[in-house]
């Protein structure tokens, strides 16, 4: 959370010329409902359950760069698909940072304080990082510079070859 994907995953998009998603704004328009209120109306189970189905289909289409919440990687068949169907990009911030970094805690129901946020993010690295294909630490960095950053490093390994 607060690492900047979502921001450094649009600037890549566009600095690369290719299409791109939000997993988490594609469920709340899939399901017409925003991630808040799933969490508060019907748990964070039945968000990663939804979440699950949103990556599997949207991993089974075309090529394209996608931008997942923090938690997906909580499930082993979220693993599995970004391992198997993607080349994964972790975006490493320590808890404190993405904290000063943050503007709105309430879109995000599991940052509820920065003991809670620590103690998610040590329960996640570990899934993080064996599922990485590429580990890029963007701390005190403009998404900007990171999406620089990758579109050099994903041309470099081939896996994107044009730029707009």
């Amino acid at each position: 959370m607060g690492a900047g994907k979502t921001s450094t995953a649009r600037k890549l998009a566009r600095i690369a010329g290719v299409a791109s998603v939000d997993l988490d704004t594609y469920l709340e328009r899939r399901f017409d409902r925003r991630i808040a209120d799933i969490f508060a109306e019907s748990g964070e189970d039945a968000f990663r359950r939804m979440e699950s189905q949103i990556l599997a289909e949207v991993a089974q289409g075309e090529p394209l760069l996608v931008s997942c919440g923090g938690g997906v990687i909580v499930r082993e068949e979220n693993r599995q698909v970004l391992r198997q169907r993607g080349y994964v990009v972790y975006l490493r911030l320590a808890p404190r940072e993405a904290a000063a970094r943050m503007r709105n805690f309430k879109a995000r129901p599991l940052f509820k304080d920065l003991d809670a946020a620590e103690r998610l993010y040590a329960q996640r690295q570990r899934h993080y990082e064996q599922t990485a294909d590429v580990v890029v630490d963007t701390a005190g960095r403009s998404t900007g510079s990171v999406a620089h950053e990758l579109f050099r490093h994903l041309r470099r390994k081939g896996i994107l070859w044009q730029q707009a």
